[in-house]
């Protein structure tokens, strides 16, 4: 097994020039073609694993990017560094109220990415359709139970009744598979993921299920307490038939497992191990902040300024040159496991999902 593998840091060593065409690769061979970009990091919740109660300090004004430079970088991405997926994300992306030009904007790229979103699903209801006729095709929705009193212990917000209307009407917009992202909790989660099966196996939405990372902006994150992905299946196998997917899992970071409730209901779960299963080596991602950032992990220390560049007057192919640079430079793995890990300065909420 490969350091990349084990989703260890890469060692020092001096780096030839990145590639100035072809593929966003890095210096194990990766390619990124998935490209997650961060529309904002303000919230409209405040789960107990991402932020404090009384929220954070938000990026300001001209700090974020103006929605034609966003366009642009985007554009960049998709015709000139070869990314065929799109997600856009938060913070919440759903409180930005140019969401909808920016999908639209992305969808008329040629050749025209996968768009998709990752929402809290806190006002999905009113604009899953306009979502749709932008140009969206997929969506995730974070929920984390369906126990309303633990759904607002965890969110401080009793807005689990919003988050299920949301899942209806993405699934009546056809934003088909509807899928639930679900980060549990340390106490009830085993029971939850249970609940949550069962709950998107009756409607027919893909749950996931996702090991909470240390990116919290608290940084109070446990290892001992956080759910692992082996306890997760073993309490689902208690109540589930699952057997392994046959698809083939590429550079998917879900294990997906086929699921029978016994009573007729099928479907499928993936579980997501970025802790205890980590899958850098088969890592495909480039992210975007809102601030114009590119980070070449979730979990990287260091940043490129793409915001300065744009302001600055940079043409193109410097933009291009800086982004590939940063991804050339990309660590062999995400080091969590190693005694000598540093959390990221920034929490989840400022990097994008």
């Amino acid at each position: 097994m490969t350091v990349v593998a084990l989703g260890l840091p890469s060692v020092q060593r001096p780096l030839p020039a990145a590639p100035t065409d072809g593929p966003l690769i890095d210096t194990f061979g990766r390619v990124a073609t998935d490209l997650r970009v961060s529309l904002t990091d303000l919230c409209n919740l405040r789960c107990t694993y991402c932020m404090p109660a009384e929220g954070l300090d938000w990026l300001q004004g001209e700090q974020k990017l103006r929605p034609a430079e966003l366009n642009r970088l985007i554009s960049i991405a998709v015709t000139r560094l070869g990314i065929t997926s799109v997600r856009f994300t938060g913070g919440e992306p759903l409180v930005v109220p140019h969401l909808e030009e920016v999908i639209a904007a992305t969808a008329v790229l040629r050749p025209r990415p996968e768009i998709t979103l990752t929402t809290n699903g806190v006002g999905l209801a009113r604009r899953a359709a306009g979502l749709k006729a932008a140009g969206l095709d997929r969506i995730n929705v974070s929920l984390d139970t369906v126990d309303a009193a633990r759904f607002a212990a965890i969110t401080r917000r009793d807005r689990l009744a919003d988050v299920v209307d949301g899942l209806q009407a993405a699934q009546a917009a056809g934003l088909d598979p509807v899928k639930v992202n679900a980060v549990l909790d340390p106490v009830t989660g085993l029971d939850d993921a249970v609940a949550l099966l069962r709950f998107c196996l009756r409607h027919g939405y893909q749950l996931r299920i996702i090991e909470q990372m240390p990116l919290d902006a608290g940084h109070a994150w446990e290892r001992d307490r956080a759910v692992r992905a082996d306890d997760i299946l073993a309490e689902l196998r208690r109540h589930f038939t699952l057997n392994p997917d046959p698809a083939p899992r590429g550079s998917a970071p879900a294990e997906l497992w086929q699921v029978d409730d016994g009573t007729g209901a099928t479907g499928r779960v993936g579980i997501i191990a970025s802790v205890s299963h980590a899958f850098c080596a088969a890592c495909d991602r480039s992210r975007l902040t809102a601030d114009g950032q590119v980070r070449n992990c979730l979990f990287a220390r260091e940043e490129t300024d793409l915001r300065a560049l744009l302001r600055s007057g940079a043409d193109d192919a410097a933009l291009e040159a800086a982004w590939r640079a940063a991804m050339w430079a990309k660590a062999a793995g995400h080091g969590i496991n190693e005694p000598d890990f540093v959390q990221p300065d920034r929490p989840m909420s400022a990097i994008g999902g």
